[in-house]
């Protein structure tokens, strides 16, 4: 009786080393994925997100800014997401990235210390997409988020996994006028039916797929009360119709654009 218990002893002893074994490779292939710059903070957010279903498997980076990085990822189902890992050690997002939430009348109260000021852009950048993605303007489906970590649709070249769709900038549109109507409208629904502005527009925040347009990157959208939002206005439609016009497109003057959207 007691060699019986000895060797049940040894045996759940066998199997807590070989989980532990296996939670350590695991851990170092998470951290592998994601890299040394993300803290482990960011990695516990990751196992968040894994742990309650939005991230069944981390893939590589597919873009790579001074801010966030993005990943190509799946669910447990199979399907791609994007995931947005927003840098926590970057002198850049304090310097430039207030001016876009101080004055937001969504977020009064704003931490100071950089893991706070990071953390509150991601969650900005996920309500933004809701808004946008509610009111019909085509941007990457919001699906979950954590900490500094925003989870997303993956806007893909079609029939190519893990290969995102490239900017309107390095693939314009054959239709430029068309394509111009459609981004002229996204600014005007996104002003009139979810009340803000995504004050950072411009061809490097446009994916072009098959002649689809998605408006990426919203962190730094302002709700329409914002002090700053019609400068910001002014400021996307001047951009969005100067690329439109080099294109050859005969865009209307943007001043009267503004005034008949600020108007009403």
């Amino acid at each position: 009786m007691g060699e019986d218990v000895e060797e049940r002893v040894r045996e759940l002893e066998r199997e807590r080393v070989l989980k532990r074994r296996e939670k350590r490779i695991k851990d170092s292939e998470l951290l592998e994925t994601v890299e040394e710059v993300f803290d482990r903070r960011t990695v516990m957010a990751i196992y968040d997100l894994m742990n309650r279903g939005t991230i069944g498997r981390m893939h590589g980076a597919v873009a790579a800014g001074k801010e966030a990085r993005i990943y190509w990822a799946e669910t447990p189902e199979g399907e791609d997401v994007a995931v947005k890992i927003f840098l926590v050690s970057t002198a850049e997002f304090r310097r430039g990235r207030m001016k876009y939430i101080e004055g937001d009348p969504r977020f009064k109260r704003i931490r100071r210390d950089m893991r706070s000021l990071v953390q509150l852009w991601c969650t900005k950048e996920y309500r933004n997409l809701k808004l946008a993605y509610r009111a019909g303007v085509r941007v990457p489906r919001p699906i979950d988020f954590e900490e500094n970590v925003l989870v997303m649709e993956f806007i893909g070249v079609p029939g190519e996994r893990g290969v995102p769709a490239p900017l309107i900038k390095d693939y314009p549109p054959e239709d430029p006028s068309h394509a111009f109507s459609v981004v002229a409208k996204y600014i005007e629904v996104l002003y009139r039916e979810a009340e803000l502005v995504h004050a950072d527009l411009s061809e490097y925040n446009i994916l072009h797929r098959d002649g689809e347009y998605v408006v990426i990157d919203w962190g730094s959208a302002v709700h329409k009360d914002h002090p700053n939002a019609e400068e910001f206005l002014l400021r996307d439609i001047r951009t969005i119709f100067a690329y439109f016009k080099r294109l050859g497109v005969e865009t209307p003057d943007p001043m009267e654009f503004f005034r008949r959207l600020a108007e009403r």
